[in-house]
């Protein structure tokens, strides 16, 4: 039986050119039939197994391709539906979409961030009624379709317990027995059919875990490694350190465990002392799969070398899926030489795993040597980055009364007479629909077919008509829709000093959604007002307040590639100073409510408890730089959205926001009850439309939630908002779902 060698945890999958994205999309949109879909989809994977199999891998992993989520896989793989898209009628790919996107009047499963990642993921559904069966076929099948083309490949299964966590439901440990049955079916078929390794994803256990939950682990890797007919199992755990899980996973009869050494190094210094390794395949993570930055390859080879003696044997890979990260940086011709000298992309990281794994098979010297330059690359292009001394002196004389607002009463009562809002005013999150006549006028600029100044006339048109529309629909505070901005952080990024920018460098957050993430790679400044002169026109055309809307640091943080060569908490305070700049300017031409999008918040938040206190400390501290210059006359509002917010609720309360807008249409006001239970009493906007579905949720459904939100918060604190921006929606769908809202919004009001 082969080894695995050098290897990655998985690939990217939406496509080097988004073509899975643009033919899901031509699907829904009945532009093209599932065969059609289909055959992107074969390409795709044909593409990765023949690219990762010519690259000189040892093991390549299969079952990474998906449709929209891995998670929402894993439930259709085992049956776990429920009633409601059944009761459809539909096809299985049907379903599947209708899980993850809403059909009718049936909404979709609730979506959640996948651990402290920007990837989002279906949340299962699970119950006293849940029956797991093997319904599916979809990692034998794509086993056997690699083997065809001449690739045996590793294919990858999400764990058994890590599912069952992920998922929504009491008692749902209770069901792993019946789960494991499923899965000691699936690796049956797939031994029967050739397969020598499966690897098995459990990351869920590097986070912080009961004992009952260890408990299963066990349960489950002594009941799977002790099948009589089964390949070797190799169980992964990524985006941290394993912990006490580890010593569990050493106890059982599995044949390998993968770690990641980048964000666990502490690992590598645990498995020596821990017993059961030794008749073990290690996988170390040492190439870092969710940023961008070259490998040190010395330091890596150094890492691995604490293992070897311990380990039956060891391998090496990637930390986690190259799914964070983009295809290949040969496809970037526009990025600064510099910058891109300190880069790799999945395709690159492929090559330093295998660079690796040969270093550690043969003493070559000239492998030493690539190792050597590598190391000496990196620590290079770190003393070549760019450095600001004006914003690093201001770093410096920060005092805590620059993270400090007058007090809330003394701000709420300025605000109410400025603004004279009624309970549950209404809003929306900051971005309208972008449609192709907008998104033509920014291609049109790019290839030069279109002068700055004309590109202006056509983005005062289209924020004219999104006023005139939000007045004609009833709306209190209003948005200027954002039509100039591509993306909420690159449309920042392009204005702030210290950021670089890809052509091609798409990631996948959730379905067809791919986000193109900035560069961040050395000291950030602010050379000129960015939103100024766009929310002054809008606020021009109205007598309504219009709200100024920025990125907040930490959300500029998570969703771009950030440099690992100072503390984040360093970075994020040097955006923080950039937009307090930015709140000044925006107050002193007039503009007095200003939104500061923070939704990554929780993203960010370490998996383990015990790293919790100095993220947050530095996570709301950037916020309060970032708004605490702003007077008590200025309404400060945030929004939060697809997270499990009850692990940072008292940080929300904590940055001291006037206004907190919060996904809560598809958790059903869930959140609502976190606030209370900590005593929160500034204004809250819990949404009651879920924008990431296609549904336009009717009045009645709008009016339910409303309720709920006022039987739990004093009506005059409360907003009414949709669950985030409207970018990615359709304008018909749009004007009927805010039309519901104003007039669920009014029917509550009436009854106060």
């Amino acid at each position: 039986m082969s080894p695995i060698g050098s290897t990655v945890l998985g690939y990217p999958r939406i496509g080097p050119r988004r073509e899975l994205k643009r033919a899901l999309e031509e699907y829904w949109a009945g532009e093209i039939e599932a065969p059609a879909l289909r055959a992107v989809a074969r390409d795709l994977r044909v593409s990765t197994w023949a690219e990762l199999a010519a690259s000189g891998l040892d093991s390549v992993p299969s079952n990474t391709f998906s449709y929209y989520d891995q998670v929402l896989d894993t439930a259709m793989l085992f049956d776990a539906i429920p009633q409601r898209y059944r009761d459809l009628g539909l096809t299985g790919l049907d379903t599947y979409f209708a899980m993850a996107r809403g059909r009718d009047s049936v909404g979709a499963l609730e979506l959640t961030k996948w651990f402290d990642t920007n990837y989002h993921y279906l949340v299962p559904e699970l119950g006293p009624d849940t029956k797991f069966a093997l319904t599916g076929d979809k990692p034998v099948a794509e086993y056997l379709e690699a083997k065809s083309l001449g690739v045996d490949t590793r294919p990858v299964l999400l764990g058994p317990v890590t599912f069952l966590l992920l998922s929504k439901g009491e008692g749902r440990l209770e069901l792993i027995d019946e789960l494991l049955e499923c899965y000691a079916e699936l690796l049956g078929l797939l031994a029967g059919a050739g397969a020598q390794w499966v690897q098995l994803d459990e990351p869920a256990f590097v986070a912080d875990r009961t004992d009952e939950e260890l408990a299963a682990l066990r349960r489950a890797y002594d009941k799977l490694s002790g099948l009589p007919q089964r390949p070797k199992l190799l169980v992964a755990g990524y985006f941290g350190d394993f912990g006490p899980a580890l010593p569990v996973l050493a106890d059982t009869a599995v044949d390998g465990i993968a770690v990641d050494l980048v964000a666990g190094p502490n690992v590598a210094e645990r498995i020596p002392s821990t017993l059961g390794f030794r008749d073990k395949t290690v996988v170390a993570g040492v190439v870092d799969g969710r940023n961008i930055w070259r490998t040190d390859l010395s330091a890596a080879a150094s890492r691995c070398a604490q293992l070897l003696g311990s380990v039956g044997e060891l391998a090496v890979s990637t930390s986690c899926s190259l799914l964070h990260v983009p295809y290949d940086l040969a496809a970037e011709k526009s990025l600064d030489p510099d910058v891109a000298a300190r880069l790799a992309f999945a395709r690159q990281k492929v090559d330093e795993v295998v660079v690796l794994g040969k270093a550690l098979k043969r003493n070559d010297p000239m492998l030493v040597k690539e190792l050597v330059a590598a190391g000496e690359a990196v620590r290079k292009g770190v003393e070549q980055a760019r450095r600001d001394e004006r914003v690093r002196a201001e770093i410096a004389s920060l005092r805590p009364e620059h993270r400090r607002r007058a007090p809330y009463a003394e701000r709420a009562e300025v605000q109410s007479g400025r603004w004279g809002l009624p309970p549950l005013a209404t809003t929306t999150i900051g971005s309208f629909p972008q449609t192709g006549e907008v998104r033509k006028a920014r291609a049109d600029l790019r290839a030069g077919r279109l002068d700055g100044a004309g590109y202006a006339d056509r983005m005062r048109a289209e924020i004219e008509r999104v006023i005139r529309f939000q007045e004609d629909i009833g709306l209190d505070v209003l948005v200027h829709g954002e039509p100039e901005r591509n993306d909420m952080v690159q449309y920042f990024g392009e204005l702030l000093d210290g950021f670089a920018f890809t052509d091609n460098g798409w990631v996948q957050s959730y379905g067809s959604r791919c986000v193109r993430p900035p560069i961040l790679h050395g000291d950030v400044s602010r050379a000129a007002p960015m939103t100024v002169e766009w929310s002054t026109y809008a606020q021009s055309l109205t007598t309504k307040p219009v709200k100024g809307m920025l990125t907040g640091p930490v959300t500029i943080l998570a969703w771009s590639f950030v440099r690992d060569d100072q503390p984040l908490g360093v970075t994020a305070d040097q955006v923080a100073l950039a937009l307090r700049e930015e709140i000044a300017d925006l107050a002193a031409a007039g503009i007095g409510i200003i939104q500061v999008d923070e939704p990554a918040l929780r993203e960010l938040l370490p998996l383990r408890a015990e790293d919790r206190k100095a993220y947050l400390d530095w996570a709301v501290g950037s916020f309060r730089l970032a708004t605490s210059g702003a007077a008590a006359a200025t309404q400060i509002h945030t929004h939060l959205c697809y997270s499990e917010f009850g692990d940072v609720i008292e940080a929300i309360d904590g940055l001291e926001a006037d206004v907190t807008t919060i996904e809560a249409a598809r958790s059903k006001m869930e959140v609502l009850d976190d606030l209370a239970a900590i005593g929160y009493s500034r204004g809250v906007g819990p949404g009651v439309y879920d924008i990431h579905s296609p549904r336009v949720p009717s009045e009645s459904e709008m009016t339910e939630l409303l309720q709920a939100a006022v039987r739990a918060v004093p009506a005059k604190r409360v907003w009414a908002n949709p669950d985030c921006g409207l970018k990615t929606r359709g304008y018909a769908e749009t004007e009927a779902a805010l039309r519901n809202l104003v007039a669920a919004a009014k029917k509550v009001r009436a009854h106060l």
